[in-house]
């Protein structure tokens, strides 16, 4: 088992899902195969426009041929590994790249960087994760400090394999990841709701706005940001219990089982769609729409 870097790009050609499977060539088999039972970093490369940098981390839980494609295979993710960090981490900063194991021994970058699959040190791994959950207006209670903290802080001396790994076992927790996944909806989504467009601060500076799944955790759904929206309380309550959905051009679409349909409309943005995200990748994925639409939504 060992820690790995991903290449995806928002445009990607290939068959990939982040949170559920990352499609491959033979030529980075067997480095895919040694992150088998273990976490990766996704990162978008520099060459794309506004590019995410590393982005996110995951689990690999195994390494099948792709059936669908001749002479492709698939790193299938582990469900509910999946997590975006709330600060993408740049390449590089006034200290060079944050990925040490990129430089050759001239300390320049090596070809190795251009590998859309590549290992990734314990040491390099602890740093862009660290910096990946750094937050300035963290959102996570005091009482996880004891065990967040020593991930989130630089590091003081050169992790060993298994003292990383034993970290970032730690960082997943359900209590962190929902913390995690509600800054990223919220930055997302400017925190503005979704679904009445509304932008509501409180008197302590906190968006009265909460980050709802569209295919809710218990029923595997992944904490990407795809797979949320930021929604008020009365529309997250409203959503979760199937009296609103969407269809696939983000048109919200009520319940013939709402006993108050007017009020509902009442509430909902002048454009009927949700409002969504700049960012292209960031909207919600259809594949989640149409799962809440069948399976919650009540028709």
């Amino acid at each position: 088992m060992a820690f790995g870097i991903f290449i995806h790009r928002s445009d990607s050609i290939y068959d990939d899902t982040p949170a559920e499977r990352y499609q491959f060539p033979k030529q980075y088999l067997e480095r895919a195969r040694t992150c088998v039972g273990d976490w990766i970093v996704y990162y978008e490369p520099r060459k794309i426009a506004a590019t995410k940098g590393y982005y996110a981390m995951a689990k690999v839980e195994r390494v099948i041929t792709d059936p669908s494609t001749p002479h492709m295979y698939l790193a299938l993710i582990e469900p509910g590994s999946y997590l975006d960090f709330v600060t993408p981490v740049p390449f590089s900063d006034v200290n060079g790249p944050i990925e040490r194991g990129v430089l050759n021994e001239a300390g320049r970058i090596s070809g190795r960087a251009q590998a859309a699959v590549r290992g990734l040190s314990p040491s390099d791994f602890a740093r862009i994760v660290a910096a990946g959950l750094a937050d300035e207006n963290p959102l996570l209670p005091r009482t996880d400090f004891a065990v967040v903290e020593p991930v989130l802080r630089e590091e003081q001396a050169p992790f060993v394999f298994d003292e990383a790994r034993e970290r970032v076992s730690a960082i997943v927790s359900r209590v962190v990841r929902d913390r995690v996944f509600r800054r990223v909806i919220l930055r997302a989504y400017d925190e503005r709701c979704a679904v009445t467009g509304l932008k509501l601060i409180n008197g302590g500076g906190r968006a009265e706005v909460e980050a709802a799944h569209i295919r809710p955790v218990e029923a595997n759904g992944p904490d990407i940001v795809s797979n949320g929206l930021a929604l008020s309380g009365t529309a997250h309550w409203m959503f979760d219990r199937g009296l609103i959905g969407l269809e696939d051009d983000m048109r919200i679409i009520i319940s013939r089982q709402a006993n108050d349909p007017g009020s509902i409309r009442s509430v909902i943005n002048a454009s009927g769609r949700i409002l969504m995200p700049q960012r292209e990748a960031d909207r919600p994925h259809p594949q989640f729409v149409r799962w809440h639409r069948e399976h919650c939504f009540k028709h």
